[in-house]
């Protein structure tokens, strides 16, 4: 397995519990895709966005820790593109630390 990040933008406007709703769907997609999440937070509450994503200018940062391997997340990456309560996201695969 792989590790991997995963770094996605909601808007900063919506309640708590709205998005405790679009967190929980974003992990549903990860079990759904057979991945496991290894560590969630919060990255930013409220911050200011370089542009605007359909008249939104400010968005909730949530980073997560995924171990997974390459299908599933090319299954996530389907599945956040056609979610509409998720503005933005960003999936990189984190290279082990190389022993010298």
């Amino acid at each position: 397995m792989n590790k991997y990040e995963l770094v996605y933008i909601v808007d900063a406007r919506l309640s708590d519990a709205e998005k405790g709703d679009v967190a929980k769907l974003v992990a549903d997609m990860i079990a759904k895709a057979g991945g496991k999440i290894a560590n969630a937070a919060v990255w930013f509450e409220r911050q200011k966005m370089s542009f605007p994503i359909g008249k939104v200018i400010e968005g909730t940062y949530y980073l997560l820790s995924v171990d997974g391997n390459p299908a599933e997340m090319a299954k996530l990456r389907r599945e956040l593109q056609i979610s509409e309560r998720v503005l933005r996201f960003l999936i990189i695969r984190v290279e082990p630390a190389k022993v010298v």
